[in-house]
């Protein structure tokens, strides 16, 4: 299995509550991120797909929270490929600080047509540069 994608993340004061301690919300923009980024770095600009009239949703996410990230944390956010269906991925996702997972999630993003929002195939490049992927 390849090493999950990651990027850096930093907790600013705009991350956190009056304790200084991250909003729980804000760990699922951080595996946004990551997944967006990871998405860009197969070759695709927008997690999106408005050309085609396509758009890629999130379906579902199951999160479980380990420990608070604080303000000024030097994070990091991974995306790695659970499965992946002719309509929809699934990724693992994990915030880390240093060596410790602090948060976890496994988030489902459906392909859907702009105009009907009901699920379709992903287009072939796409699935073929994501298989790859895994």
């Amino acid at each position: 299995m390849a090493e999950p994608f990651s990027i850096p993340i930093r907790v600013y004061i705009e991350d956190t509550d009056a304790g200084g301690i991250v909003y729980y919300v804000n760990y699922l923009k951080y595996m946004e991120r990551a997944r967006t980024e990871f998405v860009r770095s197969l070759g695709y600009d927008k997690p999106a797909m408005p050309q085609q009239g396509l758009l890629l949703v999130v379906h579902s996410a199951e999160v479980q929270y380990r420990r608070s990230a604080w303000l000024d944390d030097a994070l990091r956010a991974t995306a790695a490929i659970g499965k992946l269906g002719r309509a929809a991925v699934t990724f693992e996702q994990k915030i880390w600080r240093n060596d410790e997972i602090i948060c976890e999630a496994v988030v489902k993003v459906a392909c859907v047509a702009e105009d009907s929002r009901k699920p379709c195939a992903l287009p072939e490049s796409i699935y073929s540069a994501l298989k790859a992927a895994c």
